[in-house]
């Protein structure tokens, strides 16, 4: 009779909800000085005994590092019905605190209120810490079935050793292994074959036969059924994880109010969130009602870095007329030849790769090639006359087979831009661009590039690249070479240094198109002091502040002072010309530093020269302190 009264009072108390549609109150919270009542801060709740009528009040609370709640000291009991505020970004976070009024008609012993904000940002909808608000009679009934749970695991056995009817084993071997059974207080171990009696019995064969089967078949069956006993007993499990509160309530006759605050990480283009709630009521495991909907609040998020000043940095940059482009390869020649053959070791790799600089260089739409000049050179083995020769006649047939190649890029590119016309049916290039002179010049042998390579390379040791620099005050090239045959490490010099001395150096000598004069002095974009703004207005101020800091304006000053480095702020501000915004951002940094008065100097003057600055001070918590204490704002 009782359990229908109950059921019959819980159903006409959700009709009654129902029909009103009630659900909790989400608004803003206060500001102003509200009353408040101060508690154990140790505690979720707090009992009035004098006045148990009065029922529960829930406090302020925050989630610890180590995953507790540690609470606040003051419960605010207010109520605003503003739907949208401006708060403040600094440090790349903003902290967004509201309030949720729950009626005391939605406050029952048996039930459970579950209630999930939603934060969202941009469209992305972000499920923040949920908030459980659990009657007395609710939580009493989920502390039993854990209870009558914790008993059910008590009666698995765990010890295998329990199954054994040991007193029966014990007898058994008393009569048939008296041998064994003197091992009953020893810890020595017994073989099988030790524990075999004259029957053939093994110590597994008695241990099995001793054992009690149904004991431990049930015990096996109610390992199996953890789950569900689980289900059975717990009805409504104790929810641990991503809970900002929970809280046992016995009952209230009074709307409870808890102040929520969240931290976010701004991100570029965040200027608004919006907190919207759900949530519904459980009696036991079931979902008995469901809250409507509460209109939104919105959040409109200020930014020190709106105050950026977006004007451009130059450099100062000179250009010269002339340009010189060089490049190296390795052409291969065969002993005492100097024809350029294109199959031969890997001429074919590097004649491409000269191929193809002289393209980008002749289709460059900056620059004209004037002249090339090639230099070749030979490695030491051989005579130096020899040598001398050879390299002249190499660097000739270079620039031979070069000077060919050009004449075919230059027909190529004029193909390529339609610079043709027609005579006899045969088409004939009209411009084959500028005329390029060919110089060359030869070194008989490299020495200087052999001195680096030697130096550089990790084979020798030091002492044998001692005993080969040695060499080098001899002046004869010749008798040089002859010295260095003599030492044990010639034939590494011979086979892995001396081929990588027959370079082949290219000079390409360049002006610019239309240019006459040697030097033009012009400006050009600061990519790098682009990218410090751009960290700012990112929100990314460590990386603003390593750009900017060399350039010690007002930019640079504004990163420090999101961040805090407030000393580093002022030094830069105090030396600029005192624009509104320097001033602005001075005051800024007045008040956070406790100089007041230099403060509310410098907003006056900055809102009797431009009225904007007096709806931006309401967003800047720093100015917003200054209005509401001084009543800035009045006489504007």
């Amino acid at each position: 009779m009782a359990c229908l009264i109950i059921s019959c009072a819980t159903s006409q108390k959700i009709r009654n909800l129902t029909k009103q549609q009630l659900t909790f109150g989400l608004s803003m919270d206060q500001e102003k000085n509200l009353p408040s009542i101060k508690i154990d801060s140790g505690k979720d709740t707090i009992s009035k005994d004098e006045n148990p009528e009065d029922g529960m009040i829930i406090m302020n609370a925050v989630k610890a590092e180590n995953g507790e709640m540690v609470a606040t000291d003051v419960i605010q009991a207010a109520k605003v019905t503003a739907r949208f505020k401006n708060v403040a970004e600094r440090h790349g976070k903003v902290d967004i605190a509201f309030d949720i009024a729950v009626a005391p008609e939605l406050i029952d012993s048996r039930w459970q209120m579950r209630i999930r904000p939603l934060l969202k940002t941009n469209g992305e909808i972000i499920h923040l810490d949920s908030i459980m608000i659990t009657g007395a009679t609710y939580r009493k009934a989920q502390l039993k079935g854990y209870q009558r749970y914790e008993r059910f695991l008590q009666s698995i056995i765990s010890d295998s050793s329990q199954f054994i009817n040991r007193e029966q084993l014990e007898i058994f071997l008393s009569r048939n292994l008296p041998e064994v059974f003197r091992f009953k207080n020893d810890s020595s171990s017994v073989t099988d074959e030790e524990f075999a009696s004259h029957y053939g019995i093994t110590e597994k064969q008695a241990l099995l036969h001793y054992t009690n089967k149904f004991k431990k078949w049930r015990n096996a069956r109610k390992i199996s059924q953890k789950e569900k006993m689980f289900q059975k007993y717990i009805k409504a499990p104790l929810i641990t994880e991503g809970l900002k509160l929970d809280t046992v309530l016995t009952g209230s006759n009074h709307t409870l109010i808890y102040r929520y605050t969240q931290t976010i990480h701004t991100h570029p283009g965040l200027k608004k969130a919006e907190i919207r709630l759900s949530g519904d009521i459980h009696e036991e495991d079931k979902l008995i009602y469901r809250m409507p909907q509460v209109p939104p609040l919105t959040f409109y998020i200020s930014s020190l870095s709106s105050l950026i000043d977006h004007s451009e940095h130059y450099l100062n940059q000179i250009i010269y007329r002339k340009a010189t482009v060089q490049t190296a390869c390795y052409i291969d020649f065969r002993a005492g030849k100097h024809l350029v053959e294109r199959s031969l070791g890997h001429n074919d790799t590097e004649l491409r790769r000269i191929e193809n600089n002289l393209k980008e260089i002749v289709g460059n739409q900056i620059f004209d090639l004037d002249s090339i000049v090639i230099i070749a050179s030979c490695s030491p083995e051989g005579s130096f006359h020899s040598n001398q020769e050879l390299s002249c006649r190499r660097a000739a047939s270079i620039s031979s087979y070069l000077d060919k190649k050009l004449a075919e890029i230059q027909d190529s590119i004029a193909w390529s831009q339609g610079n043709i016309y027609n005579l006899d049916g045969q088409g004939i290039p009209k411009e084959k661009g500028p005329e390029v002179s060919f110089s060359y010049r030869y070194h008989a042998e490299n020495w200087q590039m052999l001195d680096q390579l030697v130096q550089q390379d990790t084979i020798l040791t030091e002492r044998q690249k001692d005993d080969y620099f040695k060499t080098g005050k001899i002046l004869s090239p010749d008798t040089r070479e002859l010295q260095l045959s003599h030492l044990p490490f010639y034939r590494h010099l011979r086979q892995s240094l001396y081929p990588k001395t027959r370079t082949v150096i290219f000079n390409f000598y360049l002006h610019r198109k239309n240019m006459v004069k040697d030097t033009i002095h012009t400006t050009i974009p600061d990519t790098t002091y682009r990218r410090g703004v751009q960290a700012l207005q990112d929100r990314d101020y460590q990386t603003a502040i390593s750009l900017l800091k060399p350039y010690s304006d007002f930019n640079a000053a504004l990163a420090y002072c999101a961040l805090d480095y407030n000393n580093s702020a002022l030094e830069i501000l105090e030396k600029l010309e005192p624009e509104n915004k320097v001033k602005y951002l001075l005051a800024i940094l007045y008040s956070r530093t406790g100089q007041e008065k230099k403060a509310i100097r410098l907003y006056r003057e900055v809102c009797q020269s431009d009225r904007s600055y007096v709806h931006r001070g309401n967003l800047d918590p720093e100015i917003s302190f200054l209005i509401k204490k001084h009543n800035l704002n009045l006489n504007y």
